[in-house]
């Protein structure tokens, strides 16, 4: 099985697929590594060189940053909003979207189930 940057690749899947599977690396950028790298995109990763994973492994570490390091970073990025008070920081704080959705209805997914309300009840309709 390769291991890259921390993550077991799925060893059935083509390698293109399999590097998507690394926190910050998606499609467009895991097609660029594979090109820099000069793997077939095609290839599964069982059936990948320990020189290929090599290859591809140098690509990613001279890139930028992948998993626990990105993932620290946005951590950081969020704290720092938090602590400045700005209105995004106040938006994270209050678990609330952040980029200008509306909330009146929707966001369910940021807000969590619906909570009930005392003394709402639902209105029947003749039909």
């Amino acid at each position: 099985m390769a291991r890259i940057a921390g993550v077991d690749l799925p060893r059935q899947k083509h390698i293109n697929i399999a590097l998507t599977y690394i926190y910050g690396i998606g499609h467009p950028r895991a097609s660029r590594i594979i090109d820099e790298a000069k793997v077939d995109p095609m290839k599964k990763v069982q059936d990948l060189s320990e020189e290929e994973v090599n290859r591809i492994r140098t690509v990613i570490e001279g890139e930028g940053l992948v998993e626990g390091d990105l993932r620290k970073e946005v951590s950081m990025n969020i704290k720092r909003l938090i602590e400045i008070g700005s209105y995004r920081g106040f938006r994270h704080r209050r678990n609330l979207p952040v980029r200008g959705q509306r909330t009146h209805t929707n966001a369910r997914t940021r807000k969590g189930p619906a909570r009930a309300i005392a003394g709402k009840k639902k209105v029947l309709t003749k039909t």
